[in-house]
């Protein structure tokens, strides 16, 4: 009997002890399940090979100028992307709540906006390494004659006190901190103070509102008015309506290990010379009037170029957006119509001189009759690959390496891609690594192969530049 209770008591121990390993593996596989998960942000970015960024457009953060994408937010990103080692996909908004939006849904990884650190966004945004700091100022306009006035006149007609905000209408844009500061002080100040929550207004569209006289005051931080104040010399930004507030940017909540690596890499690069460079570049230099003011910063001119009539009527009968045929054009020659390449070709398509004489021109055509003749041989281009590859939007990439390059390499990439096994008609990650790689004997002595070595990196990049450039075109630029 006795054996048979201590045989009963050794299978309960057994099983119970089972039972606790078990229970143990599950919660280390949870454990596991758990840190993959964590991972699996930064996993999936490098999968992808791109990181995907929103951020607002205005003098500071993101613009278009003389066809180039500019911006202090947009260098800090790509030079994110580039700590990172993938490419980088620019969202843009202006909208906070569409912002906030396009994180929580997944459509982006990460917000990189002079986003102020705040308890209530912090319950749904995880903030990054600070950026800077800034504080909240009252955005006004100086009186008439201002420039003639001693200082102690000109202090008279400005808002210096807070409490002299009761009563006044100050117009925001809507989802911004500022609502709810203004919120706050005035039960500081125990009065009313009227707020107009604008929609379709970017903090900077307002400053200049009130710089027109159309309304009296806005709030910003005082680094967006400090840099806006450069070319809107009528306003004032020096009564503060906030203590300094910390500015980030922002991952998903959860998204831990994203925010671990930037705020790695955000350590590090703001010790750097090239941060204190691009730092100064869009909030300390002057010179950045220039640029706003210019008539080809995009933002305001809604200009690439001052060629941006001739892409529009060349474009329609190529069929392409005319912002893609603007980008092309920018590769080859930075909107430089004098400029003259080493192997001879010239003007602003960049026309070797054998194919300028084929579609009509020479050294001394126009830029109208130049353009003309680089969109006839595209044309001639995107002829011979229509047979060949239906997709329209998949083609253009062929044109366009087949611009630079030539066809004959073109097509002994699809060839190969052909033989090994990918698909000819598909340009990323299918032909491009073969045109890529045609430097390598491997592949420029392959059979299939009719036209030899070819240095593929240049068209490689080529095409990648142009249509990214596209889209920042695409961004920024209205129709």
């Amino acid at each position: 009997m006795k054996s048979q209770i201590h045989i009963f008591i050794v299978k309960v121990v057994f099983t119970v002890l089972l039972i606790s390993m078990f229970s143990c593996g599950n919660d280390q596989g949870a454990g596991l399940s758990s840190d993959f998960n964590k991972l699996s942000r930064m996993d999936n970015l490098r999968e992808e090979g791109k990181l995907v960024a929103v951020t607002d457009y205005n003098t500071t953060s993101y613009f278009v100028y003389k066809g180039e994408p500019m911006g202090f937010q947009y260098e800090l990103l790509q030079s994110l992307a580039d700590y990172l080692s993938v490419k980088l996909e620019v969202i843009v908004s202006n909208d906070l709540e569409k912002t906030f939006d396009y994180l929580q849904e997944g459509d982006c990884d990460l917000i990189a906006t002079n986003l102020t650190v705040t308890k209530d966004r912090s319950k749904f945004l995880s903030f990054t390494e600070s950026i800077g700091q800034t504080r909240q100022v009252l955005v006004q306009r100086k009186p008439e004659g201002w420039r003639t006035m001693n200082k102690r006149r000109l202090e008279k007609n400005l808002l210096r006190n807070q409490l002299d905000l009761a009563g006044k209408t100050i117009y925001i844009q809507k989802g911004s901190v500022y609502a709810k500061r203004l919120e706050s002080l005035s039960d500081e100040i125990g009065d009313s103070i009227h707020v107009v929550e604008l929609p379709n207004y970017e903090t900077e569209q307002l400053i200049k509102l009130v710089a027109d006289g159309e309304i009296e005051y806005t709030i910003c931080d005082e680094i967006v008015g400090m840099v806006n104040r450069t070319y809107h010399q009528d306003i004032d930004i020096q009564t503060a309506v906030s203590f300094p507030q910390k500015l980030a940017w922002a991952v998903r909540s959860g998204d831990e290990d994203l925010k671990l690596e930037i705020d790695k890499w955000l350590v590090n690069f703001k010790k750097t010379a090239r941060y204190r460079y691009t730092y100064n570049k869009y909030f300390k230099n002057k010179r950045s009037a220039t640029i706003v003011n210019s008539e080809y910063f995009a933002l305001s001119s809604g200009k690439v170029s001052e060629y941006d009539e001739l892409f529009k009527n060349h474009s329609k009968d190529l069929g392409w957006d005319w912002k893609l045929l603007a980008s092309l054009v920018y590769q080859e020659s930075n909107f430089n119509p004098n400029v003259r390449s080493w192997a001879g070709a010239y003007g602003l398509m960049q026309l070797m001189p054998s194919t300028a004489e084929r579609f009509g021109v020479d050294t001394l055509s126009s830029p109208s009759e130049n353009i003309n003749a680089g969109v006839q041989y595209i044309k001639w281009l995107d002829e011979i690959l229509t047979d060949k590859i239906e997709d329209d939007i998949e083609r253009r990439k062929f044109v366009i390496a087949s611009y630079n390059v030539g066809l004959g390499h073109v097509l002994d990439a699809r060839r190969l891609a052909s033989k090994f096994g990918k698909d000819e008609n598909i340009w990323v990650d299918n032909v491009d690594y073969y045109i890529l790689n045609k430097s390598n004997p491997e592949f420029y002595q392959d059979p299939v192969v009719k036209y030899g070595y070819c240095r593929g990196e240049e068209p490689y990049k080529y095409v990648t530049e142009i249509l990214e450039r596209y889209e920042h075109y695409r961004n920024i630029v209205a129709e």
